[in-house]
């Protein structure tokens, strides 16, 4: 992990992170206070929008390289994905001290309303619900949605919680979801100036 100065005169967090099986090959490059900016291809069209607009809602930086078995299927990208993203969030956060921890953000998008929360507490859960029936959007098997935020949960060792209230296009679900994931990240992840250096738990561990 590296660091540079933020504008905040703070260090900003960052990682650089692989991982490869042999189902898939997978190299990112994370900064957390970034500006929006990404580069990323996964070999799913929709899976890429949905990461790259989590980037910039989120206000991070990202490069992300996935080359996977897709001649099989979808699902080791995208897992994969979710749990190597997970991980540099958590490498980048360091031992989490004065962060907010946990953030929460209700995102309208058109006729569809989602939300998300999310815990940075070390323990990896999840909860997920679309309300996407059909099998596709775009390119990407719409079920692969609760494998890549089951996924980041573990790889983040958090708490991840996204629900789709209401809508009508499938489209709109997902891509509602992804947003409000990204500003409850952004929140969850951003320095808290009143804890300072504290960490946000009486454990004494996160």
């Amino acid at each position: 992990m590296t660091g540079k100065k933020s504008p905040s005169n703070a260090v900003a967090r960052t990682a650089t992170f692989e991982r490869n099986t042999t189902e898939t090959r997978i190299a990112i490059q994370l900064t957390i206070e970034g500006n929006g900016q990404y580069k990323i291809a996964t070999g799913i069209r929709f899976f890429d929008h949905m990461l790259e607009l989590f980037t910039r809602h989120g206000a991070f930086n990202l490069e992300l390289k996935c080359d996977g078995d897709l001649d099989v299927d979808q699902h080791h990208t995208v897992e994969d994905v979710g749990i190597a993203l997970g991980e540099a969030f958590d490498r980048a956060l360091g031992d989490k001290r004065g962060i907010l921890r946990a953030g929460y953000f209700l995102m309208p998008m058109d006729e569809t309303l989602a939300i998300a929360a999310i815990d940075l507490g070390g323990r990896a859960a999840f909860a997920v619900d679309t309300k996407v029936r059909t099998r596709l959007v775009g390119d990407l098997q719409s079920e692969l949605v609760t494998d890549f935020f089951e996924a980041f949960a573990r790889g983040a060792r958090a708490n991840v919680h996204v629900k789709t209230m209401y809508g009508r296009s499938n489209h709109h679900k997902i891509e509602a979801i992804f947003k409000a994931f990204a500003r409850a990240m952004r929140v969850a992840c951003s320095r808290d100036k009143q804890l300072g250096e504290m960490l946000p738990s009486t454990k004494g561990l996160l």
